[in-house]
């Protein structure tokens, strides 16, 4: 199957971004910051909300609405920073952070919880609480280092590629974001045993499997290659 694509040409050209389109980006990265420390979000799903995370939840909100209202949020910009596809810009930092904090959450999630899920069933024991103190901030923070050397699709130095690395981390974040609550309702839904603990990692994976085959495949939106050439806008 031929890997569908996106002509510069057919995009429609905007040169401000809409209050709304602004307001609207606004609790995406409310929720990209809150959820950084992930100690901290796995006791929201496990107690629920307390001081801790109220207060550090009234921390994002300030720090991210300064930043939006200044124009230093993705999305949350007074026009779009990326046109050309092609053109060698400066990345700025605020993108090359954000993006950067969310490749680190993707990543960690993920791994953490499928490997939570494999000990459970190796073992018959749960410590994902523990894995997720031990082990979050080493492999988030691995990312991280990686996005501020540049090495991570749409945190790189120069926006050239925005083209193509928007697709990755899109379809990235589609997969996680699809098979996250799933796993959730699943560990509602389902009794705790080994053999529950084995249908909700194959579920698991195989969504992540799925969604981003569908992704690579430009089967989701945002993840078609733009080919390169004219006027376009990126989000």
């Amino acid at each position: 199957m031929a890997l569908p694509v996106e002509l510069d040409t057919a995009r429609p050209i905007r040169v401000r971004n809409k209050l709304h389109y602004r307001i609207n980006h606004w609790p995406i990265w409310i929720f990209v910051f809150f959820i950084a420390p992930g100690p901290l979000t796995f006791d929201l799903f496990e107690r629920g909300f307390d001081r801790r995370l109220l207060i550090w939840l009234g921390i994002v909100m300030v720090g991210t609405g300064i930043a939006g209202l200044r124009g230093r949020l993705p999305g949350c910009e007074p026009a779009p920073y990326i046109i050309r596809f092609t053109e060698d810009r400066p990345n700025p930092l605020y993108r090359r952070l954000c993006y950067t904090t969310a490749w680190g959450e993707v990543v960690a999630f993920a791994v953490l919880n499928a490997a939570g899920l494999a000990y459970a069933i190796a073992t018959g024991e749960w410590r994902l609480k523990q894995m997720y103190e031990y082990f979050y901030f080493p492999i988030a923070g691995t990312m991280w280092l990686l996005g501020a050397l540049g090495r991570l699709p749409r945190v790189r130095r120069s926006t050239a590629g925005e083209g193509h690395e928007r697709r990755y981390f899109y379809g990235s974040v589609w997969a996680v974001t699809v098979a996250q609550p799933l796993l959730w309702f699943m560990w509602k839904a389902l009794p705790r045993s080994t053999a529950s603990d084995a249908v909700k990692l194959v579920v698991f994976l195989g969504i992540l499997a799925f969604v981003g085959n569908m992704a690579r495949n430009g089967l989701l939106p945002r993840t078609r290659p733009i080919v390169p050439g004219e006027l376009a806008v990126s989000d």
